[in-house]
């Protein structure tokens, strides 16, 4: 699930996976691809009809890294290092899917250059989409 905001440049790094996934989405009937924008609560029906093994969150996430930087972030830290534009935190609803669905959550944080508002993903974030992209591709062809 891609996580963020259109509205804040880099924010919407997560937004930018899901959506370029979309457009022409792997072939495996195991996989569900949701964009799940600034409120992704309001998917949590989709992901209990699909019954996942896994839900990962893909979200922009300030870890004082070098802009760009993929980081796996522990869901104990993710409170912290979220870049907070979310209606529900990230760490409720993760605590929630894991009980609800009986299924592991985790995140993948890229580090922010900017959250400028109507800004455009910078280019290491784009760089860091696109390899997330890739590798997501690469497993589920």
């Amino acid at each position: 699930m891609g996580t963020g905001s259109d509205l804040r440049g880099d924010d919407a790094a997560g937004l930018a996976v899901a959506r370029e996934l979309l457009q022409n989405p792997p072939r495996a009937e195991n996989l569900l691809i949701v964009e799940g924008g600034p409120a992704p609560e309001n998917y949590a029906n989709r992901m209990r009809a699909f019954r996942p093994e896994l839900v990962l969150f893909i979200d922009a996430a300030h870890m004082d890294e070098t802009p760009g930087a993929v980081r796996w972030i522990p869901l104990e830290m993710i409170d912290g290092m979220s870049a907070s534009s979310h209606s529900l935190p990230l760490s409720i609803l993760a605590k929630y899917l894991t009980l609800e669905l009986n299924c592991e959550v985790g995140v993948l944080g890229i580090q922010p250059e900017q959250n400028e508002l109507d800004a455009g993903l910078s280019l290491p974030v784009r760089a860091a989409a696109d390899e997330i992209k890739a590798e997501i591709r690469r497993v589920f062809p």
